[in-house]
């Protein structure tokens, strides 16, 4: 006799990154679901480490990279016509959990609408309340069913604002090896072994291309006037960023400086260099976990940069000073970083021997502190928000 139950329903979880670190973030997510629910339909907006998961994106996650308070005006209505159909179409579909991944300026304002029409929602990586804007807490408590965080010290603060959360490790402890391999970095690279190797970061976004990249590479030219022999390494990571990047080499005559220009392979940019020059962000941090001196600078536009150093809670914008609560490396901001003052600290970092092994040592004890099963632990807190949303 035929059963007259009806077959289950396949589970669906939507998810949103909005930039390539999220993307990053959000496949570590996704491999640790995919083992706990093979069958379960995940979609929304991602790039291409998320999709390698078996993500489905419904709108390209390029429409949403920006950076900066006043670089998203002319981006706006764009942005805001994809967050409004987005929004409608899982108010449609009504997911079983929504889940951000980082991204919070576009994240939790669709958490805030998602939770009140009853959807679970689960925030990957706390915004950084800690650092600035900390009143975004009473948002976060109104958008996010349950927080993920990456860094230990943030779960007492969300425990203490009355937000479910849980510390699930940062995912690049886990995917940046303890002990790096320079050499067979600079092999993969095609990079002199007997020569030392500065990597260029100027960030990945197009606008911070366009504040840093001029004045990163003047401070290469002044490195090599102290060191002929230096060699220098520059991962993009796009066409547009590559091509951008090309042209601010040629117009300011930059091609003396044995420049090597690559494609993405950011981390074996990292691993083979003997010192960084790198944007703050996400960067910043995978340079420490790779345990490499570094100098960190940022520039951002002239109304973002009034406002956001008004809104500063601690000295530190670079994520390996602010996880020691200390200078570990040199941080150069704005007017301050000129080509003279970058070369000048990236010198130090290079040739100060007692200063490289200090941060060894510190880097390293960042590096297990951080270093959990990220991939699963997120995937488990996901799972029990939606087994305690079936009870």
């Amino acid at each position: 006799m035929a059963s007259s139950a009806e077959p289950a329903r396949r589970q669906s979880i939507a998810l949103v990154a909005g930039e390539s670190s999220g993307d990053l973030l959000g496949s570590r997510l996704l491999a640790g679901l995919r083992e706990r629910l093979p069958e379960a339909r995940l979609h929304g907006i991602g790039g291409e480490h998320m999709m390698a998961q078996g993500f489905a994106s419904d709108w390209p996650m390029d429409k949403l990279t920006v950076r900066g308070l006043f670089e998203v005006i002319p981006r706006y209505r764009e942005i805001k016509g994809i967050q409004d159909a987005l929004r409608d179409k899982l108010l449609a579909e009504r997911p079983d959990a929504f889940v951000g991944v980082d991204y919070p300026g576009f994240n939790l304002g669709l958490e805030e609408q998602l939770r009140k029409a009853g959807i679970p929602t689960i925030h990957f990586i706390g915004p950084q309340i800690w650092a600035w804007r900390g009143w975004r807490i009473r948002k976060i408590a109104r958008a996010v069913s349950h927080m993920l965080v990456i860094f230990p010290f943030e779960e007492s603060i969300y425990r203490n604002a009355g937000i479910p959360v849980t510390y699930v490790g940062h995912p690049l402890a886990e995917v940046i090896p303890m002990q790096p391999d320079p050499a067979a970095a600079r092999a993969r690279l095609g990079l002199a072994a007997d020569r030392r190797v500065v990597a260029i970061l100027p960030g990945s976004r197009m606008g911070e291309l366009k504040h840093n990249g001029a004045d990163f590479l003047a401070a290469a030219r002044l490195l090599r006037q102290r060191d002929p022999q230096l060699q220098f390494v520059a991962p993009m990571a796009g066409e547009k960023q590559m091509a951008f990047f090309g042209e601010q080499i040629r117009q300011g005559h930059y091609e003396d400086l044995e420049l090597k220009l690559i494609a993405g392979q950011s981390h074996s940019a990292m691993e083979a260099a003997d010192a960084v020059l790198v944007a703050s962000g996400t960067a910043s941090l995978e340079v420490a976990l790779y345990k490499k001196p570094m100098v960190i600078s940022y520039k951002v536009m002239w109304a973002s940069y009034q406002l956001m150093r008004h809104m500063g809670y601690q000295p530190w914008i670079g994520l390996p000073n602010i996880l020691a609560r200390e200078f570990l490396v040199p941080e150069l901001l704005q007017y301050d970083a000129t080509p003279q003052a970058l070369a000048d600290a990236m010198w130090h970092q290079l040739d100060d021997h007692a200063h490289q092994q200090r941060l060894v040592r510190r880097f390293t004890d960042m590096h297990h502190a951080l270093l959990r099963d990220t991939s699963r632990e997120s995937a488990n807190a996901v799972c029990e928000v939606l087994g305690a949303r079936r009870k």
